[in-house]
């Protein structure tokens, strides 16, 4: 699909020159001096030559870190000093924002324009908001009753301080914006950091350490590794001096990581994978729960760990929003996210394109039926269609198995006593959407569902004051909101004898 826009001037320097590892507050080749390319997906082509970090690599990172944390200055700066660095970066990130969407949409194939409304401006909130926590960060006074010392008085207060160096692990389907959830709260809470951007989608990651360094933060708090997940992304779980690692994507990759951290007994936060449940009942405003049911699995490519890929509707409403949910699909413009008319562009890489494909052959060997889609689109770069499958069984490979792809398998259902059960039904929870214009409903329903975000006649809601994370498979812990400040602090408790 050709690009009807060329890209700017800025994206195209940025691309030109072959790009480095920060590591110490300076751009470094790799120890091995090899490198990697990163991919346009949409035509296949190589964007940009990039240092590939290896478990070397993440020991000089580690140890930069280390020094920033115990003996640099940014032990030293005042909560508000590191607030108002924090909030700097997000003012720079909405001051380029137009490159870094455009660096987002030819590294991972997003629109440019879902780019400018939702990554960028979403990730200079997030540094916004975590940057009014860093002077908020209080422990407590207590008073003791101990009673085996009766009679003896205390002084008891607790300590919040940071947990020390933190691996993060970032995925490729919002490079920037799950930069930003991870590196604002352990920037707020005096944390030091080594970051490894996802091998498919690194550019925005880079440019993003770029700008860290404008903003003011001091070398060796942020260090920035591009690499393989078997290779940089293994030896940054698994290292001794690491205190905690943060990792967003696949559940598989999530249990790999959650074992390779059990050699100090580093802590680990996941933010996992996700097969979610959207249901419409009949008293909806259906045409709104059409259009938030489209949203839901074709935002982002559905490459989206929450995408609502289950959809249950009432069995009298069925037929038509299966009918309108097609035409939804029909209607969207598929194509290059620099082009303006592009309303859906290309999966990342040649291998998740594989990924999904294989399982609409399976979907289909199933005897599931495709209503619009169900298959790639011709021509250059990983394009595959908006797909709408129905026949669908609770046991099939497509109700059961997140795709992360554009692919929604709508199902009817007519026992309300069940319902609760049909959704919770996975080994997933990470979220899950409910419509209906009956609010005691609405709230009774959310309370039965196992998941970290109840959408009610909404979809896709993000907000850094969210708490947004999963139960059961979907992970460990929460991003966002005042919740994940708790994955950066430990707690000590001072007492003192008068």
């Amino acid at each position: 699909m050709a690009v009807a826009v060329p890209m700017g001037e800025a994206t195209r320097r940025f691309t030109s020159a072959p790009r480095k590892l920060l590591i110490d507050g300076e751009w470094r080749e790799s120890a091995s001096g090899k490198t990697f390319d990163t991919y346009d997906p949409a035509t296949g082509t190589v964007l940009a030559s990039v240092a590939e970090g290896d478990a070397q690599d993440v020991d000089l990172a580690v140890g930069a870190a280390r020094r920033a944390l115990e003996d640099g200055p940014w032990a030293r700066l005042t909560p508000s000093e590191r607030g108002r660095i924090v909030h700097r970066v997000g003012d720079l990130i909405m001051e380029h924002a137009d490159e870094l969407a455009e660096l987002e949409t030819l590294d991972n194939g997003k629109p440019k324009a879902v780019a400018l409304a939702a990554d960028v401006p979403l990730a200079a909130d997030l540094f916004w908001y975590m940057a009014g926590w860093a002077t908020k960060l209080n422990g407590g006074t207590i008073s003791p009753s101990v009673p085996y010392m009766p009679g003896a008085e205390f002084h008891a207060y607790t300590l919040r301080e940071p947990v020390g160096v933190v691996g993060q692990i970032i995925p490729w389907n919002f490079p920037l914006l799950m930069a930003a959830w991870k590196l604002g709260p352990a920037l707020a809470t005096g944390c030091t950091v080594v970051l490894k951007p996802a091998e498919q989608t690194p550019l925005s990651a880079l440019r993003l350490g770029e700008l860290l360094l404008e903003a003011g933060v001091p070398a060796g708090v942020v260090n920035i590794v591009p690499g393989f997940g078997e290779t940089a992304g293994a030896a940054l779980a698994g290292h001794e001096r690491v205190d905690k690692v943060a990792f967003t994507g696949s559940t598989e990759v999530g249990k790999l990581i959650a074992r390779t951290a059990t050699g100090n007994l580093k802590r680990v936060s996941l933010e996992l994978g996700g097969k979610s449940p959207n249901i419409v009942f009949s008293d909806a405003d259906v045409d709104a729960a059409i259009a938030g049911a489209a949203q839901g699995i074709f935002f982002n490519q559905g490459e989206v760990c929450s995408a609502g890929s289950r959809l249950y509707v009432q069995e009298d409403q069925f037929d038509r929003v299966v009918e309108g949910l097609s035409d939804a699909a029909k209607s969207i413009r598929v194509g290059h996210g620099l082009d303006p008319e592009t309303e859906m562009g290309p999966l990342v890489s040649q291998e998740q394109f594989d990924r999904v494909t294989r399982y609409l052959a399976i979907g289909e060997q199933e005897g599931n039926r495709a209503t619009v889609g169900g298959a790639a689109v011709d021509g250059d770069g990983w394009f595959v269609q908006p797909t709408v499958l129905v026949d669908a069984e609770p046991d099939h490979t497509i109700v059961r198995e997140e795709i992360f792809g554009p692919v929604i398998a709508a199902m009817p259902f007519s026992d309300l006593d069940d319902l609760a059960r049909q959704a919770n039904d996975s080994h997933y929870g990470l979220a899950a959407g409910v419509w209906t214009r009956d609010i005691s409903k609405a709230h009774k329903l959310a309370k039965k569902i196992k998941a970290g975000t109840v959408h009610v006649n909404a979809y896709h809601v993000f907000s850094a004051e969210l708490p947004f994370g999963g139960y059961k498979q979907s992970g460990w812990g929460r991003e966002m909101g005042e919740e994940v400040l708790s994955n950066y602090l430990e707690t000590k408790s001072v007492i003192v004898g008068l």
